[in-house]
């Protein structure tokens, strides 16, 4: 069979209207459209004269997240790999809260504090931690109720060796467990965020894994707002500083370190409307509740839902190799498409659909495709699954005779451009 390729589906739509005005394979056009450059976003561009911030925020690193559509309404340099600090405890809870979801664990287990958890995260470290006693036996509840409202390292360590045995073997387990849910860049060498060469996050996917702990976990993620906690007798505040300064504010983390900076994930709801923010990078802990909370109004202020494409509307269609139709129709997963668009109108966006194809008959409907990504200028605001509206029949003896002669006589025309997208 030929070999497969990256496929684009270009639809550019205005926000004022949200309509879409064309759409074409990438390949049949006889040119490189003006509208293809978006698809290059996703790897290092030429330096260009930087673009003036239009909140004036001086956090190095910052991302503003619609939660229930994923539309990214802002962000700066979100894709560039720095170290957490106590944030990299968030991916500790997600994993955590998988394994309470999926039943491997419960609220009620109790995990030993080892003398590396006490001395490594505990009292003598001098560093956030609930106190847990060396030797005696912490339930699982209160462990993840230290580590998120508290902070605690030893928290965070004593689940690690609790679960995997061993802080590293732990920390593997989250690479793997982050990479499952589309976290593609971020790395973890520890269960805390303490500094750590191979213990790195970019901001943005922060945001995604805020984004699915409120989404997937809805049971658990009020203890993100608990205002305090006491363990060994020890009472301490939540130190999430939007908690009770900002209306409609319910989570998530700060995080400190000297390499890290000042950084914060936080969440808050008006009218329905829940944002993301992650600010990280800044000087002081002032910086970084001040610049989120400026984030959060700017979101709440300046943007609102608007209507994609209608529930069941046939988005576009993708090349079917060796298929009694050359074609099969796609839909998007979510069924109505939603994005965040700013209230003023007036922007543009640029949506396509990206697959890997041709796509090798039988097609079943249903079976999934690629995904629908939508630009705003040069960054990607939103990214959902697309799937096959109809089944494709594998065709004759003929037609897949004819797809393989015409894959093979414009391979070598693709090659450059997957290329391109594929880096």
């Amino acid at each position: 069979m030929a070999k497969r390729s990256v496929r684009f589906l270009s639809v550019v739509v205005a926000a004022a209207a949200l309509c879409a005005l064309a759409a074409m394979p990438v390949a049949a056009q006889k040119k490189p459209a003006a509208k293809a450059a978006p698809a290059q976003a996703q790897k290092p561009a030429p330096k260009k004269e930087a673009k003036k911030d239009e909140l004036g925020l001086a956090a190095p690193h910052a991302i503003l997240i619609e939660a229930k559509s994923g539309s990214v309404l802002y962000e700066k340099d979100a894709d560039t790999l720095i170290y957490p600090a106590s944030l990299g405890k968030l991916m500790t809870a997600e994993y955590v809260f998988h394994l309470l979801k999926t039943g491997k664990i419960s609220l009620t287990d109790e995990f030993a504090v080892s003398e590396h958890a006490w001395r490594t995260g505990g009292a003598p470290s001098h560093s956030s931690t609930m106190f847990a006693a060396l030797h005696s036996k912490v339930p699982v509840d209160a462990l993840i109720r230290g580590m998120i409202i508290q902070s605690a390292n030893d928290g965070a360590i004593i689940l690690a060796e609790g679960i995997a045995g061993s802080e590293l073997d732990f920390a593997d387990q989250l690479t793997k467990r982050a990479r499952e849910i589309g976290l593609t860049k971020s790395t973890f060498a520890n269960s805390n965020g303490l500094p750590n060469p191979n213990e790195q996050v970019t901001t943005r996917e922060l945001g995604m894994l805020a984004r699915r702990i409120i989404l997937d976990y809805p049971d658990l993620y009020p203890i993100f707002a608990q205002p305090d906690f006491t363990w060994n007798k020890i009472h301490q505040q939540n130190r999430n500083p939007l908690l009770g300064a900002y209306a409609g504010a319910d989570g998530l983390k700060t995080g400190f370190t000297k390499e890290a900076g000042y950084g914060l994930v936080g969440s808050a709801v008006d009218n329905g409307l829940r944002l993301i923010v992650v600010v990280n990078g800044e000087k002081t802990a002032v910086d970084r509740a001040r610049e989120a909370k400026k984030l959060l109004e700017f979101g709440f202020r300046n943007f609102e839902e608007r209507s994609l494409f209608a529930d069941g509307e046939i988005l576009g269609s993708a090349k079917v190799y060796g298929g009694a139709s050359g074609s099969v129709p796609l839909k998007a997963d979510v069924g109505e498409v939603k994005i965040m668009v700013p209230k003023s109108g007036g922007e543009h966006l640029t949506a396509r659909i990206v697959y890997q194809g041709p796509v090798p008959a039988p097609v079943k409907e249903g079976t999934p495709v690629g995904a629908l990504k939508v630009w705003r200028g040069e960054n990607v605001v939103l990214e959902t699954p697309v799937h096959a509206a109809a089944n494709v029949e594998r065709g004759g003896l003929t037609s897949r005779a004819f797809d393989a002669v015409t894959e093979s006589m414009i391979g070598l025309f693709r090659a450059g451009a997957e290329r391109v997208v594929t880096r």
